[in-house]
């Protein structure tokens, strides 16, 4: 933990095309090496994409992937007395969107779709629905931490 000072939250502009600063998150977490434009094209097309195939509007549905993978509750490592425990704690929202953006990133990369558009609107879709593999990061997380809550008095 910082000693001096704490660290100051920037402030995110909201996106030119939805005003959303939650899309300009995201768009930041999937750029590489400064590729922001690059960024941008994949994303937006990933959600021209996402509405053409379900008819809905393509910023609801990114929301509602986005709400549907974010987690609850993880698991932090507590020293105590010699043994390492493995302690369940709540996510504070803005960790829990961080992690829920990394991991539909994350899952979106690790598919077999041709183009990284294509992954990441099936990755979208997907956890919208409630399924796919960032999803599954999430119940994992969940069960771990339903697993080890007989160590939450650890909690301080």
């Amino acid at each position: 933990m910082a000693r001096r000072r704490v660290a100051k939250k920037r402030e995110v502009l909201p996106d030119p095309v939805y005003g959303d600063a939650l899309i300009t998150k995201f768009i930041n977490n999937l750029m590489y090496s400064g590729r922001k434009s690059t960024a941008e094209g994949i994303f937006y097309k990933a959600i021209s994409i996402v509405e053409k195939n379900t008819g809905e509007s393509g910023s609801e549905r990114f929301h509602k992937a986005i709400e549907n993978v974010a987690p609850r509750v993880e698991v932090k490592s507590r020293r105590v007395g010699g043994a390492t425990y493995q302690v369940p704690t709540d996510v504070r929202a803005e960790r829990s969107q961080a992690l829920s953006i990394r991991w539909i990133i994350n899952a979106a990369r690790s598919r077999k779709e041709r183009t990284m558009y294509q992954r990441l609107a099936a990755e979208i879709t997907d956890a919208a629905a409630g399924k796919g593999n960032a999803v599954k990061r999430r119940e994992e997380t969940h069960k771990m931490a339903e697993a080890n809550r007989a160590f939450a008095h650890f909690r301080w």
